[in-house]
């Protein structure tokens, strides 16, 4: 799955291209990491582009969420495909993930 990356800024813009499951996750993870190392305080996940989802996919933007929060930096999720969104609908993680409806810029 390739990242494409843009400071807006400060704040660093990933954008997720295809599947986001147990078979890219532990490469995504490293690559979401690095870039959470690299910015100031806050990045934004654009996830229009997720075609694929799996609970591996899932379990790493929790734990990209969770990390950000130890190292007191902010992670948020927007435009969320429709995959995504069912996914959040199924999980109930409307809370963790986004919800489109709360978030301006989230289709």
């Amino acid at each position: 799955m390739p990242i494409t990356e843009q400071d807006r800024n400060g704040q660093l813009l990933l954008q997720l291209e295809g599947g986001l499951t147990i078979f890219q996750a532990s490469e995504l993870k490293d690559q979401l990491l690095q870039a959470l190392s690299r910015t100031g305080n806050q990045i934004e996940l654009d996830l229009s582009g997720v075609d694929e989802l799996d609970t591996a996919g899932v379990q790493l933007l929790l734990a990209l969420k969770q990390e950000a929060a130890n190292q007191q930096k902010s992670v948020s999720y927007s435009h969320h495909s429709p995959t995504v969104l069912a996914a959040i609908d199924l999980l109930n993680l409307a809370a963790t993930l986004g919800d489109p409806l709360l978030i301006p810029n989230a289709r």
